[in-house]
């Protein structure tokens, strides 16, 4: 029995239409002209690969970002609200009904600056800072009890809760023991003040 030959051994022998010309196409200048095997071995470059990349569904949803990855991405783009940070009222209302918590503590808050600067009467600055040390506190209040405060929510409902509390708890104090004449006096705070100041 002779070596057995292919249907493709025999057409080359013939010159049938399947045999491949035995050297690569050479163009006029005599360049190297890749066929479609050695382009798809090569794989996509250049402008073939922008179409070839936009063709294949895995290579458009890795580039078009419709493949999401479930890592957390080294750059945030966004920050997330905080609890209890969305509107104080429904969308359809007008803003300042939206933002009423935020706006309650900053109009209290600017009335006592206000009679600070003014200055209208022999207690001013102590009433006026009272009033500040007060807004701070009504903020804690609000942000312990309305379940959505808008803006006033800066971070989580136990950070504004010490942050706004102890400020205003802080300012108040300090209003009450100004001198002269302090609303308030505390035995221990002036031994600790020549204490420290000796």
């Amino acid at each position: 029995m002779g070596a057995a030959t292919s249907p493709a051994d025999r057409a080359a022998e013939t010159g049938g239409p399947s045999a491949r010309p035995p050297g690569p196409p050479k163009t006029a200048s005599g360049s190297h002209v890749p066929d479609a095997d050695e382009r798809a071995a090569d794989g996509p470059s250049g402008a073939d690969g922008a179409t070839a990349g936009g063709d294949d569904p895995a290579t458009a949803g890795e580039s078009g970002g419709a493949r999401r990855s479930r890592r957390f991405p080294s750059l945030t783009r966004d920050t997330a609200r905080p609890e209890g940070g969305g509107r104080a009222a429904p969308g359809d209302a007008p803003a300042p009904a939206r933002q009423w918590p935020l706006l309650a503590v900053l109009c209290t808050a600017g009335i006592g600056l206000l009679i600070v600067a003014v200055d209208p009467f022999a207690e001013a600055f102590r009433v006026g800072t009272i009033l500040i040390g007060c807004a701070l506190l009504g903020g804690a209040v609000l942000r312990l009890v309305v379940p959505s405060v808008g803006m006033l929510a800066v971070r989580s409902r136990f950070t504004d809760l010490v942050t706004y509390g102890l400020l205003g708890f802080l300012i108040v104090m300090l209003a009450l023991v100004a001198q002269p004449k302090p609303w308030l006096d505390i035995p221990f705070l002036e031994q600790a003040v020549h204490f420290t100041i000796r």
